[in-house]
């Protein structure tokens, strides 16, 4: 069985790194993204691969949506090209706002915020605030790392073996969007009993 993806809330970094493969790889995604009528919901800034991404799907047609705070209007210099921008008052409120405007998540290069966006979408899934797929786009090994983390909070039973595979992995696109796409919601912590926590 699959779900059908109409949009991603896709997190990536607002730098530039001095390899420029990175920001390639976000216009190449946002390209293929609009390739297959996927709109993207992101964080409405246009530097980095936040820019590049946003770039990528509006030269290939794609609905572009942003979701900037107020604070970061100035400093991620807004994108005023976005199909949709919606500036709120908080991170909070941004978070929230990618959550309830896309059918899952998908995390590509980035630095500390992006870090933040992903965890916050593997918390919530586990305590059944959403059950969207959350996918981790693994390109040129960036994430192997964090992967190896993931395995090992749960190896030492910091999460539930039932939330052990929140985190989808791929190093490509093709095969993450089918694996994110064909997703079953694991049973949600909120619907657990405390003999089972």
């Amino acid at each position: 069985m699959t779900r059908p993806i109409r949009r991603l809330a896709v997190y990536c970094g607002s730098a530039s790194p001095e390899n420029p493969r990175y920001e390639e790889l976000a216009m190449e995604i946002g390209h293929e993204l609009a390739a297959r009528g996927i709109g993207v919901v992101y964080g409405g800034g246009k530097l980095g691969l936040m820019g590049a991404l946003a770039a990528g799907a509006l030269l290939n047609g794609g609905e572009v949506i942003g979701v900037i705070p107020e604070a970061l209007v100035a400093s991620e210099v807004a994108n005023r090209a976005c199909t949709e921008l919606h500036v709120v008052r908080t991170m909070h409120q941004r978070k929230k706002a990618f959550t309830d405007l896309s059918d899952g998540f998908l995390t590509l290069p980035g630095g500390v915020g992006t870090m933040d966006e992903l965890w916050e979408a593997v918390s919530w899934a586990q305590l059944g605030y959403h059950d969207s797929p959350v996918g981790l786009l693994n390109a040129c090994g960036f994430y192997d790392g964090l992967i190896a983390f993931y395995r090992q909070i749960g190896e030492t039973g910091f999460v539930r073996p039932e939330h052990r595979g929140i985190i989808l992995a791929e190093p490509e696109l093709g095969p993450l969007l089918d694996r994110m796409a064909s997703y079953r919601p694991h049973r949600p912590i909120i619907r657990m009993k405390a003999d089972e926590l």
